[in-house]
C-alpha cells in the first residue's frame, strides 16, 4: 500500500498543479483582456469646406489668433505662407526651400513661428508678424515631421512612436513620450495638433488621426476620415495624402486637408 501511495501521489499533485495553472492562465488571459484599454473611433460633423491651394505640399496648420499659417514641402517648393481661409488665396508666401531643404510642419508659440525641415535637421524661428526672414534657427538631430505645443514646452515628432517635449529657447528634449494603443507602438505620427491635453496627430499615409493623452502617450481616440474628398476632386498624379490639422481656439471646430488637396474642411468632433 505505501508503494502505491508513492507511486500515484506525484500524478495526482501533477493534475492539480495542471489544472491550477490552466485556471491561473485562463484568469490572466481575462485580466489582459479587461485591462486592455480600445481605441473609441471618433465621429464628426462638416461645418463647411473652403478652396485649397493644390499646388501646397501641405505638412503643417496653425491659427494663431484668426491668422491661418501654412507650412509646405517638396524641396524647392517648400514654403510658409499665410492663407485666407474662405477663398484659399496666399496672401504672404515666403519660399524656403532649396535642392536640400525640405520643409516641413510649423507651429505658433509666444509670438514666434517654428517651421521644421525634414531631413536636414535645422529648424527656423520667423517672428509671428514677419515670415519673411528668419530670426533664428536651431539644429534638431532627428528627422522633422509634425511640431505644436503645450503651454510650456513644443512638441515634435519625427515619423517613429515617439512624441519629443522640447524647450523652445533652447531646442533641447526635456522628455520624450511613446505614443501606444491596445495593439502597441503607434508609428509615423505627422502633422501635430495641441488642444486641451491631447494631441492630434495625422498618421502618415492614411486618412487617421490619432487623439494620445499627452501625459500617458495613449491613443484614447481615433478619427477615421475616409471619403472627405469625392472622385471628382482628385487630380491624377497631384492630390496626396491627408495631412493639415489646424483647430480655432474661437470656434471649437477644426480645420482639416492634405497635401495638394483641392479643399480644407472645417469640422466640429462629436
Amino acid at each position: 500500500m505505501k508503494y502505491l501511495f508513492t507511486f500515484y501521489l506525484p500524478i495526482f499533485l501533477w493534475s492539480c498543479n495542471s489544472n491550477q495553472s490552466k485556471i491561473d492562465n485562463e484568469t490572466n488571459e481575462q485580466v489582459n483582456v479587461e485591462n486592455k484599454k480600445l481605441t473609441t473611433n471618433i465621429s464628426y460633423s462638416i461645418i463647411s469646406q473652403y478652396p485649397h491651394d493644390t499646388g501646397a505640399y501641405t505638412q503643417g496648420l496653425e491659427f494663431s489668433n484668426d491668422t491661418l499659417f501654412e507650412s509646405t514641402g517638396d524641396y524647392e517648393n517648400s514654403s510658409i505662407r499665410i492663407t485666407d481661409v474662405k477663398s484659399g488665396r496666399i496672401l504672404k508666401n515666403h519660399k524656403m526651400g532649396s535642392e536640400k531643404i525640405f520643409g516641413e510642419g510649423m507651429t505658433s508659440f509666444k509670438n514666434k513661428i517654428y517651421q521644421l525641415t525634414w531631413e536636414s535637421n535645422v529648424a527656423y524661428v520667423y517672428n509671428v508678424n514677419n515670415i519673411e526672414k528668419p530670426i533664428n534657427t536651431f539644429q534638431w538631430p532627428y528627422e522633422g515631421w509634425g511640431i505644436t505645443h503645450d503651454s510650456t514646452s513644443l512638441i515634435i515628432s519625427d515619423g517613429s512612436s515617439n512624441l519629443y517635449f522640447v524647450d523652445p529657447e533652447t531646442f533641447k528634449v526635456r522628455t520624450t513620450i511613446a505614443v501606444t494603443d491596445e495593439d502597441g507602438p503607434v508609428n509615423y505620427l505627422n502633422e501635430l495638433e495641441y488642444v486641451d491635453g491631447v494631441v492630434y496627430a495625422n498618421v502618415y499615409q492614411t486618412n487617421y488621426i490619432v487623439k494620445i493623452d499627452a501625459e500617458s502617450g495613449h491613443v484614447i481616440g481615433k478619427l477615421t476620415l475616409n471619403n472627405l474628398l469625392q472622385q471628382s476632386d482628385n487630380i491624377s498624379g497631384r492630390t496626396d495624402v491627408l495631412n493639415g490639422i489646424a483647430y480655432n481656439n474661437k470656434t471649437k471646430t477644426f480645420f482639416i486637408t492634405g497635401k495638394r488637396w483641392p479643399k480644407m474642411f472645417e469640422m466640429r468632433l462629436n
